[in-house]
């Protein structure tokens, strides 16, 4: 298969899964999200690390709120990504939801005064992504923003995708990464026992039945978002 041909069932796949997504009943989100980032807090991984990176949820993407207040109460230091050039990203570390600004896309980054934090000194990334399968291979918005930060790093990576969006193939290429580990709303995958046995090693989650699914840094406009108030814009 050619490197187009990739490409374009990378596309065709992030159209239909996002489609999809934007069709879940609030419900079913609502409880997923919480699952998934009360998940992520209990893993040992999270709860030991010192720094964390981690997305801000936006429209029908997973709202990391919950990790996002946890880290900032537990005393772990908190960055979050800003886009600075097109693939590229950094993070930079905010101490409150008072560090966010609108920027290019409706993002919600850390503003420009925010310290940016060397990957030398995370210890743990959450990881977003379109859709990805039990072998934690991952489909990402198409930016290469996560493949080139995680590619140069050693820090512990855990994607979160929602049951309902995972595939059972992803269309893949040399330079994409795979996470550590899976978190959905009904179990945990590490890739390194799924890699080694060729089968995903998991682990449902309480009360959960496990099944396997067939650019340049933009103007900002500060927000004043509290805990209790949506994180997505647009």
């Amino acid at each position: 298969m050619t490197d187009l041909d990739v490409s374009e069932k990378k596309r065709a796949l992030r159209e239909q899964t996002m489609e999809k997504a934007g069709r879940l009943p609030e419900s079913y989100t609502a409880m997923a999200d919480r699952q998934i980032c009360e998940a992520v807090i209990g893993t040992p991984e999270y709860q030991s690390a010192r720094t964390v990176f981690c997305f801000v949820g936006r429209d029908s993407e997973i709202d990391t709120r919950p990790i996002l207040d946890d880290a900032l109460q537990s005393g772990k230091i908190l960055c979050v990504p800003k886009c600075i050039a097109r693939g590229v990203m950094e993070a930079r570390r905010i101490t409150g939801y008072d560090d966010l600004a609108l920027a290019k896309f409706g993002l919600l980054e850390p503003a420009s005064r925010c310290d940016i934090v060397l990957p030398r000194d995370i210890d743990f990334v959450v990881v977003p992504c379109v859709t990805c399968n039990l072998f934690c291979e991952r489909l990402g918005f198409g930016g290469g923003y996560y493949d080139t930060y995680l590619s140069a790093s050693g820090f512990f990576t855990c994607m979160i995708c929602r049951h309902e969006l995972l595939f059972d193939e992803i269309p893949m290429e040399g330079h994409d990464v795979v996470p550590n580990m899976l978190i959905t709303e009904k179990q945990t995958v590490n890739s390194h026992d799924a890699g080694l046995t060729g089968v995903p090693s998991s682990t449902s989650l309480p009360g959960d039945v496990m099944t396997a699914s067939p650019s340049a840094s933009p103007s900002e406009t500060s927000v004043n978002l509290s805990p209790s108030r949506p994180i997505r814009t647009g």
